[in-house]
């Protein structure tokens, strides 16, 4: 304090009254239960040694406060207090913290949207309503301070992407009874604005009608509903829409090799709630490639980079290959990071192309479990290295190699492999895979094991954009063993171990948009191999398969899925019968899933007088599935297998057929993907019951 002390005559006395600072000498927590106190102390900036400071204390509290909010505690109260010792100058701090219940979100509820439902904006919006179990797996179904400011943001997007300019997404309000919270997000949705007149200047090297045609491409980007974004005079106007027409501009103009070119918007009233839109065009002059130059590539080799690049020197400098070749390099996953940029040479018909890139740890070792109805529980630990080279002791990377390396250990299954995959065989679109593998198999069956020891070496060509070709050789010992005293008279006569060797070949056409949740396109698979012969070994048979996928994507992300698949072997030569490990069998996880793995029936004699599997010579099997979204990253299917397993060859007789039908879910987990199913066989032979059976899966389908 600062005063004055009149003096009379003399003047004034002034007066500075000081008081110092209390040196903090500790920081206490109280009632923090629910995180681990080092998290809580991590968030408070004064340390033990600082003045006290109220300013600073009081931003502390916040941000205590602030960090339970996030975590979902919305009725958490924070004080803190000061215990000063004026005589040494000192003070002690204490953080009192009442933690009130973590409140579980009851209900998500918008207000004032008229044209857009509430259940289209539940699928923009993150915040979601608690669901037991669900919610502490993926962390869902709390508040957050946060989150309610992207959903905020996410509403508004939405709206303004469906030509509603004007929204106001009010803050939201936040009210908790009895420990569960309601959120209501407050909407002014305003007028409805459509795209009146499109037009485009400073373009030369194209016609309006050819501009035109491009913006009316469907955008990139897709709504949560799946619908499309269009720039059309006379549908909603949508930024989004005008920034993915850009994009298809720079497209056109970028794959003629004009790398300057730039295309700005200007929008203007046409009319009531009319948006025109003109397109400002800058064209710039065509370029090809001058020099590639490739930095930042310690490990790895330039041939490896040089093979991905889409672009060469000499070539119309196309801006489409030039990001192609990014996100060719990006798949090859050796990089942290990957730029690619045209660079000035000097020249106006010349630019280089600069590619910049930060290299990463390409090796890994993982190690875990899994479990499936198959297989039960099992173990694995696995060594891969994605850049590897052979020939680059001792450090074996920066050739573009794949090596793997994997042992796996079950009740069911024991196996060991080592593969290496070199991309580029001979420097050539042509990729040639060797595998040294070990199995060991006692899930096949309940009467006996089967064990596989052998090499495969397979050379995989494209053939286009979606379809390759494969070729191989397979040599392998194959041994039935453990078998059981009261087998069959069969199955007892295929014990012991045969040598076979084999070639195979088959081809691949794959346009699906997605290899983890497919929502569109097709994959078809055509295989056949045969075996013995002059190739030698104790087998000789051969065998030929087909397997076809379509997928359809409907409104509100619904997926129909038809597969089919078809299949023979038979001996031929001096051979007069199939082993049992080489006949065909279905039922389990994958296919029919109302039955026991291998169990499905057919005509002939595919099951022992016990019921005991033992395969056949044709089969032939259809599913048809569809999938709704529950809640994020979950999904309900409904589904029907058909199918059967006939003991001739080519005899596709469906007078055996089995079938059954089920329901299922689909979680994408942070652990991977799951699949659970419950199945009830509808047609099925004397062995198999009519009980419904779950099957439960983790892992990818590819």
């Amino acid at each position: 304090r600062i005063y004055g002390e009149p003096l009379g005559e003399e003047g004034v006395k002034v007066i500075v009254v000081l008081q110092a600072k209390a040196r903090v000498v500790a920081v206490e927590l109280e009632g923090v239960r629910e995180f681990k106190p080092s998290r809580v102390r991590d968030k408070i900036s004064t340390k033990v040694g600082d003045f006290a400071n109220e300013a600073g204390l009081e931003a502390d509290r916040q941000a205590i406060l602030e960090y339970y909010r996030k975590k979902g505690f919305t009725d958490v109260d924070v004080a803190y207090r000061l215990d000063s010792n004026e005589r040494q100058g000192t003070a002690r701090v204490k953080f009192e913290v009442n933690e009130g219940g973590k409140s579980a979100v009851r209900r998500v509820r918008f207000a004032g949207n008229e044209k857009i439902s509430s259940s289209e904006l539940a699928k923009v919006v993150k915040t979601r309503r608690y669901v037991p179990l669900w919610s502490s797996v993926m962390k869902t179904g709390r508040v957050s301070g946060d989150q309610l400011s992207d959903d905020v943001a996410a509403i508004r997007e939405y709206y303004q992407n469906h030509g509603f300019s004007d929204v106001q997404v009010r803050e939201p309000q936040v009210e908790t009874r009895n420990g569960k919270v309601e959120v209501t997000f407050p909407i002014v949705e305003g007028e409805l604005y459509r795209v009146g007149r499109i037009s485009f200047r400073g373009a030369h090297l194209f016609s309006e009608e050819k501009l035109l045609a491009v913006t009316k491409r469907p955008a990139r980007g897709e709504d949560p509903r799946g619908a499309k974004s269009e720039l059309r005079s006379g549908a909603a106007f949508s930024p989004a829409a005008v920034q993915a027409h850009i994009k298809g501009l720079q497209d056109l103009y970028g794959a003629k090799g004009y790398v300057d070119f730039q295309a700005s918007v200007r929008t203007s009233p046409g009319g009531k709630n009319v948006t025109d839109v003109v397109f400002q065009i800058e064209e710039g002059s065509q370029a090809h490639v001058g020099h590639v130059n490739i930095t930042g590539n310690v490990r790895t080799k330039d041939k490896v980079i040089r093979r991905e690049l889409a672009l060469a020197p000499g070539d119309s400098f196309s801006t489409v290959r030039m990001e192609a070749s990014k996100e060719r390099l990006n798949n090859l996953n050796y990089f942290s990071k990957v730029d690619l940029y045209p660079a000035e040479t000097g020249a106006t018909d010349s630019r280089d192309l600069n590619v910049v890139l930060e290299e990463k740890r390409t090796g890994s070792l993982n190690f875990g479990a899994g479990f499936s109805s198959i297989d039960s529980l099992l173990g694995f630990v696995e060594v891969s290295q994605g850049n590897f080279d052979i020939g680059n002791w001792p450090t074996f990377t920066g050739g573009g190699q794949k090596f793997r390396t994997r042992l796996q250990y079950g009740t069911q299954r024991q196996d060991a492999t080592i593969s290496l995959t070199e991309p580029y065989f001979l420097d050539q679109k042509l990729s040639l895979s060797g595998d040294l593998f070990y199995r060991n198999a006692s899930f096949v069956s309940d009467v006996y094991a089967e064990r596989r020891v052998g090499l495969e070496l397979t050379a995989r060509k494209p053939i286009n954009e979606f379809a390759f070709g494969r070729v191989g050789y397979r040599v392998e010992q194959i041994g039935v063993h453990g078998v059981a005293a009261d087998a069959s008279s069969f199955i007892k006569s295929q014990q012991g171990n045969r040598l076979k060797s084999q070639v195979f070949t088959g081809i691949t056409y794959d346009t699906r948009d997605s290899v983890f949740l497919t929502r569109r396109g097709e994959r078809v698979d055509i295989s056949g191999f045969v075996a013995g012969g002059p190739l030698g070994g104790d087998i000789q048979n051969y065998g030929w398969s087909g397997e076809a996928s379509k997928y359809f994507r409907f409104s509100g992300d619904t997926i129909l899925t038809l597969n089919g698949q078809i299949g023979v072997t038979e001996a031929w030569g001096d051979a007069t019968s199939v082993p049992i490990y080489d006949r065909l069998f279905l039922g389990g996880v994958n296919d029919m899933r109302g039955f026991r793995f291998r169990h499905v029936g057919g005509t002939g004699k595919v099951k022992d007088e016990t019921g005991e599997p033992m395969g056949g010579k044709s089969l032939a099997r259809s599913t048809v599935e569809f999938t709704v979204p529950v809640i994020d990253r979950v999904r309900f299917a409904t589904f029907y297998d058909i199918g059967f397993v006939n003991e001739k060859a080519y005899d596709f007789s469906t007078s055996g057929y089995n079938s059954d039908y089920g329901i299922g879910l689909r979680l994408d987990l942070p652990i991977g993907p799951v699949r659970i199913d419950y199945a009830v066989p509808d047609k099925h032979d004397q062995f198999t019951g009519s009980r419904g059976r779950f099957n439960f899966n983790m892992g990818y389908q590819f």
